[in-house]
C-alpha cells in the first residue's frame, strides 16, 4: 500500500541478497525487464543509479544516494537504469526485491568509469571488482 501511494503499482517476485567487503565495488548492471528496491541490511553503500534507456531525454545520466543499515532507507530503481554501488563501511549486506526473476540471458552492464557517463565515485584506493564487472563496455555499446 505505501509503494502504491507513492506511484509504484509494481508487483515484486524475487528477493536477492549479496554480501561485500570494504572497496568492492558492484555493477554497473540492468535487466530492461525489471524494476527492483535496493535496501542495505548491514552497513553503508554509495548506490548509483544510470538511465540506459536509449532515446530518453536523461540517457546516460546519474544519480547517487547515499544508503545505510542505519538509515533504513530503500531505493526505488526503475525498469531502464543500470544500478551499482560502492561499500564503505567493512562489510555490506544488500537485499534486492525484483519483479522478475534473475535470468542472466537478460543482464547487462555499464562500465563503472565509463567518462561519457563521468560518475564521481567516493573511492578510497582502488576500488575491488568482480572479473564481469571489469570487462563490461561503455554505454554506447552495452544498450
Amino acid at each position: 500500500e505505501e509503494y502504491e501511494r507513492l506511484g509504484i503499482g509494481d508487483t515484486f517476485v524475487e528477493d536477492n541478497i549479496s554480501t561485500s567487503q570494504n572497496n568492492v565495488l558492484r555493477g554497473l548492471h540492468f535487466d530492461m525487464r525489471l524494476a527492483k528496491f535496493v535496501q542495505v541490511l548491514l552497513g553503508d553503500v554509495f548506490d548509483v543509479v544510470v538511465d540506459v534507456r536509449r532515446g530518453s531525454a536523461t540517457f546516460g545520466r546519474w544519480a547517487a544516494f547515499s544508503i545505510s543499515a542505519e538509515g533504513c532507507e530503500q531505493l526505488y530503481v526503475p525498469r531502464g537504469f543500470a544500478h551499482g554501488f560502492y561499500v564503505r563501511s567493512e562489510i555490506a549486506i544488500v537485499s534486492y526485491k525484483q519483479t522478475d526473476v534473475y535470468d542472466p540471458g537478460h543482464e547487462g552492464q555499464v562500465r563503472y568509469d565509463d567518462p561519457a557517463i563521468g560518475i564521481a565515485w567516493p573511492f578510497v584506493g582502488t576500488p575491488i571488482l568482480s572479473q564481469k564487472d571489469a570487462a563490461a563496455p561503455l554505454l554506447d555499446r552495452a544498450v
